[in-house]
């Protein structure tokens, strides 16, 4: 019978896991291409709003479900399929926008950012207040009912737009914007880059007689033709739209792999067995700590996405920049976490959740630039192994095994799984964890100095330009 329970829930949480990874995909893939031109952003919104889902749920069994698991496994099961068939009409590719100074679209992130941030102000609030306090029936339904509004709070601007559209802008003159090689500028493949105007482009620029016109048009056909044959042969270049098969051979994938790898893969250590750290630390209530974890993961991937969009169009700054200097800042917080200090174990909790935030939010448009749109999905979901992967070998086997060890000295004889106290319960878990984020800075000094031509290409004009297509802007 036992055996028949279990394999049920492995079924059931195969099942869930799988339709969330589902959902996460395609609404994240549908919205970074329909806006290509502001792919921090859109990934840190739509990774921000997975951070607090889990406050939006405590919120919601507190207010509504009167804490009944029956009535929450009713609601998963039913309600949210039924939301995301109402709803899945919305989420369909559309136009992108391609005007580089949009005021109206900047001024609608600026408002889902801000709308977003209040939320997880409140609900970090709520959530502190519901557990440290008893609320009456009537506060818990205000609180669940106020977090309803602010959840919906930016479909303000789908009905704005709907009631008051916008008048179309009268037509500027265009310009073609050239088509460059990412790989001409980035150092190695310099031989492979072969420019496609040579001197014909400056003899028709300069203009001749029809003759010597039609001759340079021909050859100009020819280079171009020669040039797309190479290309074939030898596939896309970084910036260019790769298939998930062209992705996996390049180093750069697999570098951006490693550094993702170093921040998230320790960060999911600390944040599986944030509980027994703060247990061993000596804080009394866990729940705070698993909430500010939560609201500053949150306000990482906000941060994250806008901070980093900001620089790139700038300063032309990699955005992998931002996964070094957070994986800095993750040394000295594990640690800070290894002095097992009651007194640091919130400061420690508040940069982890910053610092692991961010590096969701840089990884994701990171995959888009490096390796375009077209297996998108695919690349940003292989990137999500390193999830599984750091909590199997820095949380299972590492930190699980010196929890049990140090337990088992503390409470000799006693077969059954005890609490571990002091700091030699995790201190050994975090010096690893900070020796393996020092190795992942060391590669990300190597990878940004790789991709930094490529940024350099990219985002030349101040605002994202695909290598290979000829855009006009206004």
């Amino acid at each position: 019978m036992l055996y028949a329970l279990s394999f049920q829930l492995w079924i059931a949480l195969c099942i869930g896991t799988n339709s969330s990874a589902w959902l996460g995909t395609a609404a994240l893939v549908t919205n970074m291409r329909n806006f290509p031109l502001s792919r921090g952003t859109v990934a840190g919104l739509i990774k921000g709003y997975v951070a607090v889902s889990a406050a939006v749920y405590t919120e919601t069994f507190n207010g509504m479900l009167q804490n009944s698991p029956a009535n929450l496994l009713l609601l998963l099961a039913l309600g949210i399929p039924t939301a995301c068939i109402v709803v899945m009409y919305f989420v369909r590719p559309c136009t992108p926008s391609l005007d580089e100074d949009n005021a109206t679209e900047h001024s609608h992130f600026v408002f889902t950012q801000i709308s977003s941030v209040v939320l997880g102000v409140y609900l970090m609030v709520a959530t502190i207040l519901g557990d440290t306090l008893k609320l009456s029936a009537t506060i818990t339904y205000l609180l669940f009912g106020i977090m309803i509004v602010l959840l919906l709070s930016p479909l303000a601007i789908p009905i704005k737009m709907t009631l008051y559209p916008s008048k179309p802008k009268g037509e500027k003159a265009s310009t073609i914007v050239p088509s460059y090689s990412t790989d001409s500028l980035s150092g190695a493949d310099q031989e492979n880059s072969e420019p496609l105007l040579r001197g014909s482009s400056r003899t028709l620029l300069n203009g001749t007689n029809d003759s010597d016109e039609a001759t340079d048009v021909d050859l100009l056909l020819a280079e171009g033709e020669g040039a797309v044959n190479l290309k074939k042969r030898r596939g896309p270049r970084r910036g260019d739209d790769f298939t998930f098969g062209e992705a996996l051979v390049k180093a750069d994938f697999w570098l951006l792999f490693i550094v993702y790898f170093c921040g998230v893969g320790t960060g999911v250590t600390a944040l599986n067995n944030l509980a027994q750290i703060g247990i061993a630390a000596g804080a009394n209530d866990t729940t705070i700590l698993l909430c500010l974890f939560g609201f500053c993961n949150f306000v990482g991937r906000i941060l994250g996405g806008s901070v980093s969009e900001y620089f790139v169009r700038s300063r032309m700054l990699p955005r992998p920049f931002w996964m070094m200097c957070t994986q800095v800042i993750m040394v000295v917080t594990f640690l800070l976490f290894a002095t097992g200090l009651h007194s640091l174990i919130y400061v420690s909790t508040t940069l982890l959740g910053i610092c692991y935030g961010v590096q969701f939010a840089v990884m994701i448009p990171t995959v888009s630039e490096l390796f375009g749109l077209k297996d998108f999905g695919l690349m940003y979901n292989f990137m999500l192994l390193v999830n599984p992967l750091g909590a199997f070998f820095f949380s299972a086997l590492l930190a699980g095994y010196i929890y049990d060890k140090e337990a088992a000295k503390q409470h000799p004889g006693v077969l059954e799984a005890s609490n571990c106290f002091g700091p030699d319960c995790f201190r050994v878990t975090f010096y690893v964890c900070a020796m393996v984020c020092c190795c992942g800075i060391l590669v990300s000094v190597f990878f940004i100095a790789r991709i930094k031509p490529v940024y350099q290409m990219l985002y030349a004009s101040g605002s994202f330009r695909h290598p290979r297509h000829h855009q006009l802007l206004h």
